[in-house]
């Protein structure tokens, strides 16, 4: 049951609606309403609306009792109906409802072609990753979009290295183009005509040369068949994969538009649109030597997701260094009339380290993505091993369980924060970590399967209205809030603490309390207890791109 909606109804104001209502604070009942904001309307106190507001609700079987806090009124729901309520099932359909119709592009990944996938994308590709699961489960139509790094001078550097020191006897790996690239980096800074070799192969690729694109479209499938494994690995899909490439035939009517409308103009032989009315540096639309930007390619990007989505938000999940670019985008959007300007969401996230180190791919200094998994997933191996040696399927369990703390890492943060991967720190099983709610639902599992021969019959959800059992059940209420407001705030990190209080909560019951007693009615109570505990922890760890198994 959705309470907030159920109090706002029962208070039959036409004031109040289901959004005015929050949870309350500790010790201070379920819900609350602050009713300040009806005083001046009303030309009453908030303490004496709140007194009006509780005497409205003195025949409630809903409501057990009410309390006035200042100008707060505070919400004692009846607590067998609300455990009974709760344990019925979460019914997600009139949220999902709601939002049948509505369609979130979400921009996230966007890994550069013949650049290894490194740690430093973890960050883009899991919040992106991750929101959308999270919408999907919302109702929503998401559209994950890979808007690829596949044009630039950085192709002509490494054909040029290809062609000069490149190994054509063998099939070609991203770990060959990162050595090409580096070097071709390093012996151009001072061979001048090295450089300039670089600027005339993107010029071949650019023209159509047909020998230039075949080694250019081998980068390409090179380096999505070896990123797709890492892809499958974290449960990571797109439905597009349509980079920067794709859109260097529908910039020019952006360009056009931008001159028609006298926003661009022409700058030192540069066309910009000046934007200092708004606080920010121009705009560069297109430099002086007739060359496009990403601004360019961002702008046509954005008009054809519009044309061909009919996007309701679109999400872009880049880090926060990139906020001036997107500043200056949407800006330009707007001042051209484009109404789902205003949709247009720059989903920032800090920088991640790894062991303290920064990355940089121009010097070589990276660390493979799927070099962290893999030493993650042999770590984890051999904590199970020490923890749980008859444990079946090691493999698969080490699989989850190291996948599931780097996914973790990335998300169970707010994602504006800087963050350093740690291996110690992510799987810790007793920390804030993905291992810990991987254990505990485990834990849950454990106890249901030992419960197979208890007789089934009806459950007394009366027995679950005890301080410790309800407020599991109260923390279970909130899953379906929790996941909007992560949503809302385009915030995984929502869903992950919410995940760690059930846990901690859970597993406070869970020791204070036998599950499996000699009283099969409260045996039955508290095991469906763990089972929607389990279930919902499952969710949760499923929406934050980590699997949740069974034994561990």
């Amino acid at each position: 049951m959705d309470y907030k909606k159920k109090i706002s109804e029962l208070l039959g104001s036409p004031l109040v609606t289901a959004d005015d209502i929050m949870i309350a604070a500790e010790g201070h009942g379920d819900y609350a309403l602050p009713c300040f904001k009806y005083a001046k309307q009303l030309r009453k106190s908030p303490q004496a609306i709140a007194a009006e507001f509780a005497a409205s609700l003195a025949d409630s079987d809903v409501i057990e009792r009410t309390e006035i806090a200042g100008g707060y009124l505070n919400f004692y729901l009846s607590r067998t109906a609300f455990v009974r309520g709760v344990m019925a099932g979460e019914d997600t359909q009139a949220r999902a409802a709601k939002n049948a119709g509505k369609t979130v592009c979400i921009d996230y990944s966007s890994i550069n072609i013949a650049k290894p996938f490194h740690i430093g994308h973890l960050m883009s590709t899991a919040i992106g990753g991750s929101l959308y699961r999270i919408y999907k489960y919302l109702g929503w139509n998401a559209v994950g979009i890979n808007h690829l790094g596949d044009w630039g001078t950085q192709f002509g550097k490494l054909l040029a290295a290809y062609e000069r020191w490149g190994d054509k006897t063998k099939k070609l790996t991203l770990d060959d183009m990162l050595s090409l690239y580096v070097r071709f980096t390093d012996e151009s800074e001072h061979d001048p005509e090295l450089a300039e070799r670089g600027r005339t192969e993107f010029l071949r690729i650019e023209r159509g040369d047909p020998d230039a694109l075949r080694t250019y479209e081998m980068f390409k499938a090179t380096t999505l068949e070896e990123v797709g494994k890492v892809y499958a690995r974290l449960g990571i899909k797109f439905d597009s994969y349509n980079g920067e490439a794709f859109y260097n035939d529908k910039m020019q009517p952006i360009i056009d538009e931008l001159v028609q409308k006298g926003l661009a103009e022409v700058s030192d032989g540069a066309l910009v649109v000046r934007l200092d009315d708004y606080g920010m540096p121009p705009c560069l639309i297109r430099r002086s030597d007739g060359a496009s930007l990403y601004a360019t390619r961002d702008l046509a990007a954005a008009q054809y997701r519009a044309d061909t989505y009919k996007f309701d938000k679109c999400l872009y999940v880049v880090a926060t260094q990139q906020n001036l670019h997107f500043r200056q985008l949407f800006k330009v959007l707007e001042l051209m009339g484009r109404p789902w300007a205003k949709n247009l969401v720059h989903v920032q996230f800090g920088m991640v380290s790894y062991e303290g180190q920064p990355l940089s791919t121009r010097k070589g200094h990276v660390v493979f993505l799927a070099d962290v998994i893999n030493n993650t997933v042999k770590r984890a191996r051999g904590i199970i091993e020490e923890k749980n040696p008859d444990l079946e399927d090691k493999d698969h369990t080490a699989e989850c369980v190291g996948v599931g703390a780097v996914m973790f890492f990335a998300l169970g943060t707010q994602r504006i924060k800087d963050v350093d991967f740690d291996y110690e720190k992510v799987l810790s099983f007793e920390g804030e970590t993905a291992p810990y709610l991987q254990y505990t639902h485990a834990r849950c599992r454990s106890v249901i399967a030992k419960a197979a021969d208890l007789p089934a019959g009806d459950t007394d959800y009366s027995l679950l209205t005890d301080d410790e059992s309800y407020g599991v059940v109260t923390m279970l209420s909130r899953f379906e809030d929790v996941v909007a407001d992560a949503a809302d705030k385009y915030e995984p990190s929502v869903i992950a603490r919410y995940l760690i209080d059930l846990a901690q909560k859970y597993n406070r019951f869970y020791i204070a309390n036998r599950i499996l007693t000699d009283d099969v009615e409260l045996s039955r109570a508290r095991l469906a207890l763990t089972r929607a505990v389990a279930d919902t922890i499952k969710r949760g760890l499923y929406l934050l791109l980590t699997e949740a198994p069974e034994r561990m």
